[in-house]
C-alpha cells in the first residue's frame, strides 16, 4: 500500500507540473526553483489561485455563474463544501485549452490540500480567501461596464486594497510559507518587516498588470486607476506616470526582500518576477496613449535572460 502511495503521489507531483507549465511561462520557473519544503504548499496556492483567476476573468461565463463558481471554490477550499463538478456554463465558456484542462484538475488539486500539514494548509486557506474576495469585489464592480459605460475605481485607497487582495497578499503568504518550513534557513530579517516588503512587491507586480492592461482594460469599460474623466487622455497619462513610479518602488522592495533571503536559490525565485516586471516597464515610460494601446509581451530569450542574470546577481545586503 505504501508503495502504491508513493506512485500515486509522483504522478500527481508530473500532472502538477505540466499544469504549473501550462498556466504559467514564467512564475512556473520560481516555483521550480524553490526549496522542497517550500514547494508543495506554494504550487497548490499557485494552481488553486490560477483556477479563481481563470473563473473570474472568463468573459464569456455569465457573471452570476462565475460568482457561484468563485463561491463554490472557496467553500472547498474552507472544507465547507465537497468539490463535484464545475457546471458546463463555465467550462464551455473557457477558451483555453489549458486553462480548461486546470478546470478539470480542481477536484484532485483540492484532494492534495488535505494532504500538506494543517499549518501550510491553513495559509493556503487565507491565501485563496483574500484573492478570492478581490476577485469577487471586481465582478461586483465591472461586471456590467462597456467601452460606451466604463467604470473606474474611486480612489487610491480603492487601488491600494484591490493590489492588497489580489497579489499583495501573495507575499504575505511566501514569507509565511517560508519562515514556517525553512525557519532561520530562509531569512535572519525580522518576519513582519520582511513580510511588509513582501506585500509592497506583490501590489506593485499587480501595479505593473494594471499599467500594461490600461488601454485593453479601458476597451471594455474597465479603469483601475482612479480618474475622474475617462475622456481625458492628459489626465489619464498623469496618474498612469504617478502610478508607474510606485509600482517603480514596489519592486525596489521585491529586490530588497530577495536580498535578505539566506538560498541563492530562493533569491533567484523572489528576484526573477522583479526582472521581468522591469523588463515590461521600461517600454511603458514615457508612453503616449496610442503607444500604451500596443500589447506589450516579454519573449521567452527575456525570460531567460533574466533568470540568468539573476542567479549571478549579487545581493547587495548579504
Amino acid at each position: 500500500m505504501k508503495l502504491i502511495g508513493l506512485v500515486l503521489l509522483h504522478m500527481f507531483d508530473v500532472r502538477e507540473n505540466q499544469l504549473l507549465k501550462g498556466v504559467s511561462r514564467s512564475f512556473y520557473i520560481s516555483l521550480r526553483l524553490l526549496p522542497d519544503p517550500m514547494r508543495r504548499a506554494a504550487n497548490l496556492g499557485y494552481l488553486l489561485a490560477r483556477t479563481s483567476d481563470t473563473i473570474a476573468d472568463t468573459d464569456t461565463a455569465p457573471i452570476h455563474v462565475r460568482r457561484e463558481c468563485l463561491s463554490e471554490l472557496s467553500k472547498c477550499i474552507g472544507g465547507l463544501s465537497k468539490f463535484s463538478n464545475w457546471p458546463n456554463s463555465m467550462v464551455d465558456a473557457v477558451g483555453d485549452s489549458r486553462e480548461r484542462h486546470l478546470l478539470d484538475q480542481t477536484y484532485l488539486v483540492l484532494l492534495e490540500l488535505k494532504k500538506i500539514p494543517e499549518s501550510e494548509a491553513l495559509l493556503i486557506r487565507e491565501l485563496l480567501e483574500t484573492i478570492i474576495s478581490g476577485q469577487e469585489l471586481d465582478l461586483i464592480r465591472f461586471g456590467h461596464t462597456s467601452f460606451e459605460n466604463p467604470v473606474a475605481l474611486l480612489s487610491a485607497a480603492e487601488l491600494e486594497d484591490y493590489t492588497w487582495r489580489v497579489a499583495g497578499c501573495v507575499g504575505e503568504f511566501w514569507t509565511k510559507l517560508g519562515f514556517l518550513t525553512l525557519g532561520k534557513r530562509f531569512s535572519d530579517f525580522p518576519e513582519n518587516e520582511l513580510i511588509e516588503r513582501g506585500i509592497a512587491y506583490g501590489k506593485s507586480l499587480q501595479l505593473v498588470n494594471i499599467l500594461r492592461d490600461l488601454a485593453e482594460d479601458l476597451a471594455v469599460g474597465r479603469c483601475y486607476l482612479p480618474v475622474k474623466h475617462l475622456d481625458n487622455t492628459a489626465e489619464l497619462l498623469a496618474i498612469y506616470a504617478i502610478w508607474l513610479a510606485k509600482a517603480e518602488d514596489g519592486l525596489a522592495d521585491g529586490e530588497f526582500y530577495a536580498d535578505q533571503l539566506k538560498s541563492r536559490f530562493l533569491r533567484v525565485a523572489s528576484v526573477l518576477p522583479a526582472s521581468l516586471a522591469r523588463k515590461t516597464l521600461e517600454p511603458m515610460r514615457g508612453q503616449t496613449w496610442s503607444g500604451l494601446q500596443q500589447r506589450i509581451k516579454i519573449s521567452r530569450i527575456a525570460v531567460y535572460d533574466s533568470l540568468i542574470k539573476a542567479f549571478f546577481r549579487t545581493p547587495k545586503n548579504h
